[in-house]
């Protein structure tokens, strides 16, 4: 009897020390992650009309981790710096950006509030961010994939 409870004991400890495994689909299908941006599309409203893809040598890579955004972009030619920082929050259709720092250039065509709220478009390993304007019509997007 003393060994079935040393067992039974045993075994709790060993359940009670264990962490729960963290679902990787879930993990995955997540915006969390570092992400590079591959291409853009235009829009004619509704379908795609034209795709411009990122030129050798350009980079723009966002981070989203625990509510915060921070992105930059860095273009060879151009000695204009691109850069932010702030908060983020999704649903299963939108991406909501509210920058509380950024680059200069940046400020210049920001919004007031500086928000950004664009329709998301989510899968494992990619992403799109789809700028509408105020009828709902799809104007043109950023495209990404994970780098991790």
């Amino acid at each position: 009897m003393k060994k079935l409870l040393g067992l039974v004991f045993l075994m709790l400890v060993l359940i009670a020390a264990t962490t729960p495994i963290q679902n990787t689909f879930e993990q995955r299908n997540s915006i969390e992650g570092t992400w590079e941006l591959v291409s853009h599309y235009n829009y004619d409203g509704e379908n795609v009309t034209d795709t411009v893809f990122a030129v050798d040598g350009y980079r723009q890579i966002k981070m989203y981790y625990n509510g915060k955004v921070m992105w930059t972009r860095y273009v060879p030619q151009d000695s204009v710096e691109w850069f932010g920082y702030g908060s983020y929050e999704t649903t299963d259709s939108t991406l909501t950006e509210q920058l509380e720092y950024m680059s200069a250039s940046m400020r210049k065509i920001a919004e007031e509030d500086m928000t950004w709220s664009m329709e998301l478009v989510l899968e494992e390993d990619k992403y799109s961010q789809i700028f509408v304007d105020d009828e709902g019509n799809r104007i043109n997007s950023e495209n990404y994939i994970r780098l991790d």
